[in-house]
């Protein structure tokens, strides 16, 4: 039980190591990737107090040179995804239990682990597994991922501290329980924050957690898992388990102890897991919780009076950094027929200034190889597509190669059909679509945005005219979870812009706030009366 009201330590945002040449920073993380590259990583299941190797392993490769293979990871059967769910019921007695400070100093310990001695290892996993240049490392597995960790704290000190008023007589308080059962934490390859903060964020709340993280992140995943036993995280309180989506997925949710989703990934397969969870709810003991940030087609839109230098490095920016490989990236774009060749041209010159597509240990790459194979290839199928269709024009770029990583050069299609394939499919790569309107259709334009995609993640507009800011601020209110002026659609910062959308794009849970961790508690109100009356009678009875 507690003993005193504790203020946790102030929330900050770690700050952003530049890696500039020469810094001790650049070379601490180029040393670890070295040692990485040329080592042979195991990963084996966490599962309670074990650390199991199955023999059914399967190998690590980066993007950006394949044919490398870095280390194995052990895949599960499903006894040991049943392993998994008993081992975190059990675990649940003592954590669900534990005084809050206690769980909060667990993982306040893992920020300033990361912050320090893991940095440049959590970094360098980054950029083996995931083809991530070191700023991009750094600002998702480092920073972000600190900062989830210290605001979360923040965030669950300050649900605690929301008590009801109590009158004459009576005190009401409300205590913010764990959910009864566990999580489920499916974790995308994209950002190393998102993998450590969806179990996380559930696990600080008291609960317990199994964890799949993708096939493409496990590298990474385990130095995250390292941190968290240095921290001082009790066995079994995060499970961490890897192999066939669709039979963990089945076994976990089959489970009467099933309480919750944690979701970041593909909308077709929160849907789905989402229908799953429909046909089995019958047999939970709870309603489960289901969170979910989902896919994205972000877009930008300039009014006439915005600043093209302005427009083009938000697209350069929004559209290619991470390969496009953001749910948040720019992936369509308007522009307004006045100002677009000059913006484009723009785009185009700083497009030839990147480096070829390369290696994130050569620090002079802006771009590196997307992900894996499945993505390569659907990306050169929507290039070739581009190149053949009367209504779009490959502008820049368009080129591919997986000889020896999964490159696709940053691309710039211009197409006239403004509902065009690929203005509302998500592709997930370093592919921007631009449609150019005329400047007197603003208003029409607004309503294309708001009318042609499925999703509602990000969005950004740019102007100098603060009339027309207010026009696209109410009329895309409902196509962005996350609006930006004057800026590209990517970049929320943990405390800052809390992150997520709706429609196709998620739940809208709000990452890097309160709001989400609130889903991961049931309250219970408990009133004590002191004088508890003797008599039925009330007085309008006489």
């Amino acid at each position: 039980m507690g003993k005193g009201f504790f203020q946790v330590p102030t929330a900050y945002n770690e700050p952003v190591k530049s890696y500039a040449p020469g810094t001790p920073e650049r070379d601490e993380v180029l040393k670890q990737y070295k040692a990485y590259y040329k080592g042979n990583v195991e990963v084996p299941l966490y599962i309670g107090i074990d650390e199991i190797k199955t023999g059914n392993t399967k190998p690590m490769s980066p993007p950006h040179e394949h044919k490398h293979v870095v280390g194995h990871y052990h895949t599960a059967d499903k006894k040991h995804v049943e392993q998994a769910i008993s081992n975190c019921l059990e675990s649940r007695k003592a954590w669900a239990n534990l005084p809050w400070e206690q769980r909060a100093a667990v993982f306040l310990k893992a920020a300033e682990l990361i912050a320090g001695p893991y940095r440049a290892k959590i970094n360098a996993s980054t950029m083996m597994a995931q083809s991530k240049t070191i700023h991009q490392a750094e600002i998702d597995a480092a920073c972000e991922l600190i900062d989830f960790l210290r605001f979360n704290v923040e965030f669950m000190s300050q649900i605690y501290g929301e008590q009801p008023e109590s009158s004459e007589g009576i005190w009401n308080r409300v205590e913010y329980r764990p959910l009864e059962g566990f999580i489920y934490a499916i974790t995308p390859f994209n950002f190393t924050a998102i993998a450590g903060n969806l179990p996380a964020s559930a696990a600080m709340m008291g609960n317990v957690v199994v964890w799949k993280p993708s096939d493409s992140q496990i590298f990474s995943a385990k130095v995250i898992m390292d941190v968290f036993k240095e921290a001082g995280l009790p066995d079994g309180v995060i499970n961490m388990v890897m192999g066939d989506p669709v039979m963990i997925s089945e076994t976990l949710l089959a489970s009467p102890d099933f309480a919750g989703l944690h979701f970041t990934g593909s909308t077709h397969v929160f849907k789905e897991l989402w229908k799953q969870i429909g046909n089995n709810i019958h047999s939970y003991k709870t309603y489960p919780r289901i969170v979910g940030e989902t896919g994205g087609k972000d877009f930008i839109i300039a009014h006439p009076s915005a600043k093209p230098k302005q427009v083009a490095t938000a697209i350069v920016r929004g559209a290619f950094e991470l390969q496009g490989q953001k749910c948040s990236a720019a992936s369509r774009v308007y522009l307004p027929k006045s100002t677009a060749t000059e913006i484009l041209d723009l785009v185009k010159a700083d497009l030839a200034s990147f480096n070829k597509p390369g290696s994130p240990e050569d620090m002079s790459n802006f771009i590196t190889a997307v992900i894996h194979e499945g993505s390569f290839d659907k990306l050169a199928k929507y290039i070739d597509q581009a190149k053949a269709d009367k209504d779009t024009e490959i502008i820049a770029g368009g080129g591919y190669d997986k000889s020896v990583g999964y490159f696709v050069e940053p691309t710039v299609i211009l197409t006239t059909n403004p509902k065009y394939e690929t203005m509302y499919t998500e592709l997930f790569g370093p592919v921007v679509t631009v449609y150019i309107y005329e400047d007197k259709d603003w208003s029409e334009t607004l309503k294309l945005v708001d009318s042609t995609s499925e999703y509602a993640l990000t969005g950004a507009v740019l102007s100098t005219d603060r009339y027309a800011i207010e026009e696209a601020t109410k009329a895309l209110q409902d196509c962005a979870g996350n609006f930006y002026i004057n800026d590209k659609p990517t970049g929320a910062v943990v405390g800052q812009q809390p992150f997520g959308g709706a429609r196709a794009s998620g739940t809208n849970d709000k990452a890097g706030s309160a709001q989400n961790l609130l889903r991961w508690v049931s309250p219970r109100l408990i009133k004590e009366t002191f004088v508890t009356p003797e008599d039925y009678r009330y007085p309008f009875l006489g």
